[in-house]
């Protein structure tokens, strides 16, 4: 197969720190390519260089496109070239329509005046190749995060696309949106679409890819081919040892009940007589990792925000217990005051403020712990911060450094601060490994088994069942909005959990 893309001896220095040295990547036509590698290996760094983000000159080495030398300026003229990115944040305009933002920059046209009716005509066939049936004046902002995940492809297809990059594509998504963007990714490849693909998602990765190229703290680690390919040699690439043993041992010892929840009822906040929680009760022990397993839309998140304060339509009904006492969570403040935090699933839009450094991110929960006669002590705001820094070994140059800076593991250990710092009895953990590397998760895992130790009572919600088994001392499983079955640490397994949720919805298990 012909070479498409060279990249040589590409190395990239920001102040203190070379983020690339000296990477090599070779992509052939019409494959898809992976890249795997932790947070902070160099990946999107690479792919900056590649689609011009950081301009020729701003580094070292040689790319060498369709045979011929490469030296761009901008994103302009990679997208000249076909070369499209895909960054993990879309960038897409909520309040514009499908059409608007497919044409963006690339106006179709006449004279100066834009033709709207072929504008809205080519809009309805490039959605018709990605296998989205929308309406071309549909605003995007209206849109789920898998539909315009499928509208980036579109607008990159519009672009007479060669090589496509997708920056962790599936990161956001859930798992029918994740299967049919794998599915359109294997359709362009055969339409010639060359691809590559960064993924923390091994399972997505072996499904798809050609080819896959591992980074480690900025270097060309391997290449290996299709048939090479395993979870086991990706992950001793990407952190360097043998991971034989994925979750850290653990010897549960829980004690007394600390959270209660009984009869527990949500309705939905605009459909007044929808109910998305149904009489859900469980238990939570001191120095117990409890967790949540279901299906997408089974109401997992919906049950832990209504615990944390989220007020829904009608509100809830039902009983909340801390200790054997009943306690009131109709707000976050009064739920915090209870002992209770939650881990936000979406900790970029809903658990941290990006543009903030670290220190004001951990004292946002509990500004009173840091406060002398009602006036903020930024010296004690500062010594929390690092304290917390060291404790959870947040990997960055101090507590000023911006939050936007880190990699997605050590954002997530900045939410765990912020929450441990309001000192919870109860954490409820919502996809707590969500986007970040293998090496990054099993840090987190080793945080959540050191505050079961503390005798903290852990809830863990996660889609991925082996992390779930892997975890937790007992697991609930929970079908639209009900909770239908529960599983100790030696029961439980994959087989049994699957058939629990298909016995509700009526199906053969």
């Amino acid at each position: 197969m012909a070479v498409l893309l060279e990249m040589r001896r590409i190395s990239k220095v920001f102040p203190g720190v070379r983020a690339l040295d000296q990477v090599d990547l070779t992509v052939e036509a019409g494959e898809i390519h992976a890249i795997c590698g932790e947070n902070g290996a160099g990946k999107s760094t690479l792919m900056k260089v590649l689609s011009g983000v950081y301009p020729h000159g701003s580094y070292e080495g040689d790319i060498i496109y369709d045979g011929q030398p490469l030296a761009l300026r901008s994103i302009r003229d990679s997208e000249a070239k076909g070369i499209i990115i895909i960054h993990q944040e879309l960038a897409l305009v909520p309040l514009l329509s499908i059409a608007e933002n497919l044409f963006l920059g690339n106006e179709v046209a006449s004279r100066g005046v834009i033709d709207w009716r072929q504008a809205f005509r080519r809009t309805r066939d490039l959605l018709a190749k990605v296998g989205l049936n929308e309406a071309p004046a549909t605003q995007v902002g209206k849109l789920g995060v898998g539909k315009q995940q499928l509208i980036e492809i579109a607008k990159a297809l519009a672009k007479d696309v060669r090589l496509l990059i997708l920056d962790e594509p599936t990161a956001a998504l859930q798992e029918n949106d994740s299967q049919k963007l794998l599915d359109l990714m294997l359709e362009l490849k055969a339409q010639g679409v060359t691809q590559i693909i960064i993924s923390h998602k091994l399972n997505e990765i072996g499904r798809v890819a050609d080819r896959i190229t591992v980074i480690r703290d900025g270097s060309t680690v391997s290449t290996m081919d299709r048939h090479e390919i395993s979870e086991d040699r990706i992950i001793r690439d990407m952190v360097g040892r043998d991971m034989a043993h994925r979750y850290p041992e653990r010897s549960p010892n829980p004690g007394e009940v600390l959270l209660e929840v009984q009869g527990w009822n949500v309705w939905h906040p605009e459909q007044k007589d929808r109910q998305i929680i149904r009489d859900a009760g469980f238990t939570v022990r001191k120095g117990e990792i409890v967790g949540i397993a279901g299906l997408m839309g089974a109401g997992r998140t919906e049950l832990a925000m209504s615990l944390f304060g989220r007020s829904y339509g009608q509100g809830h009904s039902g009983q909340v217990r801390m200790g054997g006492r009943v306690v009131d969570v109709s707000t976050v403040q009064r739920a915090v005051a209870a002992g209770i935090a939650y881990v936000t699933e979406d900790r970029k839009a809903l658990g941290l403020i990006l543009e903030e450094p670290i220190l004001k991110n951990i004292s946002l929960a509990n500004l009173a712990g840091i406060a002398l006669r009602g006036v903020l002590d930024k010296r004690r705001e500062a010594q929390v911060a690092e304290g917390y820094r060291r404790q959870l070994a947040i990997r960055s140059p101090g507590v000023q450094q911006k939050v936007v800076n880190l990699s997605g593991g050590n954002q997530q250990k900045v939410v765990l601060s912020k929450w441990l710092f309001t000192d919870p009895q109860v954490l409820i953990l919502d996809e707590p490994t969500r986007g970040i590397d293998v090496g990054a998760k099993y840090e987190i895992y080793t945080i959540m088994n050191q505050l079961a130790d503390q005798g903290r009572g852990i809830v863990m919600i996660s889609s991925e069942m082996p992390e779930l088994l892997g975890m937790c001392d007992r697991i609930y499983v929970m079908n639209e909005g009900r909770i239908v079955g529960e599983l100790s640490r030696a029961e439980a397994s994959q087989e049994k959990i699957m058939a629990m949720i298909l016995r509700k919805t009526g199906k053969a298990a």
